[in-house]
């Protein structure tokens, strides 16, 4: 079963491939000594810096952490706040149940 992506989803591929080449190059690495700190094949790294939308996400988070950004993932969902969770904490004043 073949994924359909948005131009959306391509584009920002496309941009962020083109941040992780430019950091890689940046270090003065080559494809290959770079694949292998990432622990992935050249044609693996390549796949990423060409935004292949079909490249593990995994493989995205090594690259994040080799480069030392693995902590900017982190900002991509989030958590909410739960109202529930949020009543359920210390020092938050329940509502009192009428007696009846």
């Amino acid at each position: 079963m073949k994924t359909m992506f948005s131009n959306n989803v391509h584009t920002v591929l496309a941009l962020i491939a083109s941040r992780l080449r430019t950091e890689r190059l940046a270090r003065n690495e080559t494809q290959v000594s770079f694949a292998a700190r990432l622990g992935v094949s050249t044609p693996t790294l390549r796949r990423l810096e060409q935004g292949d939308a079909g490249a593990q996400i995994g493989h995205w988070l090594t690259a994040l952490e080799v480069l030392g950004h693995l902590q900017d993932a982190e900002s991509i969902l989030p958590p909410r706040n739960s109202l529930f969770v949020t009543s359920m904490e210390p020092g938050i004043r329940q509502r009192a149940r009428r007696q009846g």
